[in-house]
């Protein structure tokens, strides 16, 4: 096989055509869609896995690693798993329907039902707001020592800039995403070469379940909780409209094709940067017996044990990781309402009313995060809800047609739901009993 080095030019031209394409300038403007391939449907995904590799996954993921050393990586393989299979349907619900999860709950159920909805649904993007929000602040704080509470006022106006974007489209909003996730994934890199962790423990911790105790099992459904997300289930099956031209049986067909892989590549690079987080504090901070309870103190110990560069690009990341998945979970905010109640309001307004708690727990000195982990298991509690309501519509011929669900998937979508439910029992006992 050879390979042909293009010009720089091409490569250019590429990407103005893709721009021209995803900014509705398409009808003014010649293009040539099997030049493209794949790329035309690269996105939504990417955008969704950024509430994958927020702020939430920093919290549990470091606290895990710190406590318990490698022994909670299977949580994340398994998340990561639950969530391509979760999104994948939101997706193929989208592509099937031409209608958002949200939307779809409206046509189907009772206004009474669909309040009630989003109530629940709006409670977890609060909940997914105030982690977002929280790590950005502490992004700033951490790299540029600037005061927590002008730290997140900050954090509000950088992420209002990012969604007054999407108003040149939302191809512009997917870049903007792509290369806060690449700053995120190239600081990780960077920290697991200077980590120096042990691969052969990795390697059995990723594959072999064990919770070692009670504290473990909070640890475990937090990291469920951050890492399978209720907001952007609702939220994919919206993004996937921008990509519907062709609505025949076989457009939508190779649209879901293509959607599953643009869902296995970035939802893979979400698990890699999850992965490493735990490797990376398993490898610095329980080798060396730290247990890490703050962001500070994980930035702190960072920079005598791996050296100035790895504290830098720890804040890095944090920041990067709080500004893009703020960003989207606005957006998945306006998907929920609209498509619930049918109400819309200004993207800024929402935006002001979901900082409000996050800039109260600043104002009071909580530890941030204490609050990041429980964020992340509340939403854990909201997440069967998007998952039944998704089970019960994407399972029904008459509104999915040929995209039904089979008997095996419906049944795979029940096991996971019952999981999710199961270990928040198990969660809720142990907190009645003291044990945790």
């Amino acid at each position: 096989m050879t390979f042909k080095i293009l010009p720089l030019t091409y490569y250019f031209r590429l990407s103005y055509d893709i721009y021209i394409m995803h900014t509705g300038k398409i009808e003014k403007k010649s293009f040539n869609k099997k030049k493209l391939g794949i790329l035309k449907f690269l996105g939504p995904a990417f955008i969704i896995s950024v509430a994958y590799i927020d702020p939430g996954n920093f919290a549990t993921n470091i606290s895990g690693g710190s406590e318990f050393n490698y022994a909670l990586i299977w949580v994340i393989l398994w998340s990561n798993i639950m969530a391509i299979f979760l999104q994948t349907m939101s997706a193929k619900l989208g592509i099937a329907t031409g209608h958002s999860l949200p939307e779809m709950c409206a046509k189907i159920f009772s206004k009474r039902t669909n309040w009630i909805f989003w109530v629940i649904a709006e409670l977890g993007a609060m909940a997914t707001d105030l982690a977002e929000f929280l790590g950005g602040t502490l992004g700033l704080n951490l790299l540029f020592h600037i005061p927590m509470l002008y730290a997140g006022l900050l954090t509000g106006i950088l992420t209002f800039i990012i969604c007054y974007m999407e108003k040149y489209g939302q191809k512009v909003i997917e870049l903007i995403i792509v290369a806060l996730v690449a700053v995120i994934s190239a600081a990780y890199l960077i920290e697991i070469y200077l980590a120096k962790p042990d691969w052969a423990e990795v390697g059995i911790h990723t594959i072999m379940p064990s919770l070692p105790n009670g504290a473990a099992v909070v640890i475990a459904v937090g990291m469920l909780g951050a890492t399978v997300m209720p907001h952007v289930i609702y939220l994919h099956s919206q993004l996937v409209q921008h990509r519907s031209e062709d609505i025949t049986e076989i457009g939508k067909k190779r649209h879901l094709k293509m959607e599953k892989i643009d869902i296995a590549v970035a939802m893979n690079i979400a698990f890699l940067v999850n992965a490493a987080m735990v490797v990376v504090s398993a490898a610095v901070f329980y080798r060396h017996g730290i247990t890490v309870n703050t962001m500070d103190e994980a930035h702190k110990s960072l920079e005598p044990l791996l050296g100035s560069l790895s504290g830098g690009v720890f804040g890095i990341a944090l920041l990067a990781s709080g500004l893009s998945s703020s960003a989207v979970g606005t957006m998945a905010g306006q998907t929920i309402m609209k498509g619930f109640v049918n109400i819309q309001i200004p993207i800024n307004l929402r935006r002001l009313f979901t900082m409000a708690p996050a800039i109260i727990i600043i104002a009071l000195g909580v530890n941030p995060m204490y609050a990041l982990i429980l964020s992340q298991v509340a939403l854990s509690f909201i997440l069967p809800v998007p998952i039944i309501q998704m089970l019960f519509i994407a399972g029904k011929k008459d509104l999915m047609g040929s995209f039904a669900n089979k008997k095996w998937v419906q049944f795979l979508g029940i096991i996971i739901a019952s999981i999710i439910i199961a270990l928040n029992i198990v969660l809720l006992l142990m907190i009645f009993l003291g044990k945790v």
